[in-house]
């Protein structure tokens, strides 16, 4: 989880297309639903249910790290 927050500090210091920063962004918020699904007991749906927000999840990011 690290690496891809690592990652993200550079997302506006190169280069990249509109897709590799999507990945990013998704990859981060896939980091995050690991997390929370980690600490969460085994009977629960949040899987699924953090699954269905991933992509309002990378949109967030994404927007996050928007420069102002």
């Amino acid at each position: 989880m690290t690496q891809t927050f690592i990652d993200l500090n550079t997302y506006n210091n190169r280069v990249k297309s509109a897709e590799d920063r999507r990945a990013m962004a998704v990859a981060a918020a896939l980091s995050v639903i690991h997390a929370k699904a980690s600490n969460t007991p085994a009977d629960c749906n949040i899987l699924t249910d953090e699954m269905n927000n991933l992509s309002d999840y990378a949109d967030q990011i994404q927007e996050a790290l928007k420069v102002k």
